[in-house]
């Protein structure tokens, strides 16, 4: 789905036959200004379907922008009821993708200097993963696979279903896409090792125990450490060696951030 396929039916979904207050209350051919002001620190996302909803934009903080309480996102200009009609679609799109790069860039600041980066996971909205991941991408993250159908993630209950980790890197082994193997203990990894696996995944193991499973790894294949990784967690987890962390909680846990819209005539 584009992104204009994702605001249109977000639209769709707010006017449906029409907005009786707005049209009710304004006349026709008033015209307005509008801004997007934000009223706590923020980093911005979503900027780009402001071009969408609105057919004249001022954008002062594109996405990725660190703004502080009281500055302004944009400005938007054009028929009051057009301005009217689209705020809450509007803001809810900002208000949510500001918050998840809000939050994900916290965890990019927390590793910095490790040499570790911070992944996104497939754990979003419904119908907006492509919106969170570019709120990701905004916030200095990194998008892990968009689906099921751009890499190969090999998880326990594959390895449970093909017999095995050799069954499984066996039949993957001509995939034409990256292949990654989640592996759960020792035998595991050093079976995954054994038959060429070069992305590895460990899971819900504490930072010493992940430290030791890497040094042991010694540079054989990347690694990333995923399970419960908070932010207080992910220094220590970085600090481990680890090549990439995965956290869910950047899109599905993200609070959306405080934004508003202050209209004023033309």
């Amino acid at each position: 789905m584009t992104l204009h396929q994702i605001v249109e039916r977000a639209l769709e979904e707010d006017i449906g036959s029409g907005d009786v207050t707005t049209n009710l209350c304004v006349a026709e051919d008033r015209k307005a200004i509008g801004r997007f002001l934000v009223r706590e620190p923020i980093v911005v996302a979503g900027t780009e379907l402001l071009t969408i909803l609105y057919d004249e934009v001022e954008l002062r903080a594109p996405s990725g922008s660190c703004l502080e309480a009281g500055k302004e996102i944009a400005s938007v200009r054009g028929p009051a009821r057009k301005l009217l009609t689209r705020e809450r679609v509007a803001l809810n799109f900002l208000q949510h993708l500001s918050g998840i790069a809000t939050q994900a860039r916290k965890y990019v600041d927390a590793v910095v200097g490790t040499g570790c980066r911070i992944l996104d996971t497939r754990k979003t909205t419904p119908g907006l993963r492509e919106l969170e991941k570019m709120a990701v991408r905004a916030s200095g993250a990194t998008n892990h696979r968009m689906g099921l159908f751009d890499a190969v993630l090999i998880k326990n209950n594959h390895i449970t279903a093909a017999g095995g980790v050799r069954a499984a890197l066996e039949a993957t082994r001509n995939a034409n896409v990256p292949v990654q193997i989640e592996v759960r203990t020792r035998a595991e990894l050093e079976e995954a090792l054994q038959f060429g696996a070069k992305k590895l995944l460990l899971d819900n193991l504490g930072p010493a125990q992940a430290k030791d499973w890497i040094n042991s790894i010694a540079g054989r294949a990347t690694v990333e450490l995923s399970g419960g990784i908070t932010l207080d967690t992910v220094r220590a987890y970085a600090e481990t060696g680890a090549d990439f962390i995965s956290v869910g909680a950047i899109t599905h846990s993200a609070r959306a951030v405080d934004i508003h819209f202050q209209l004023e005539l033309a």
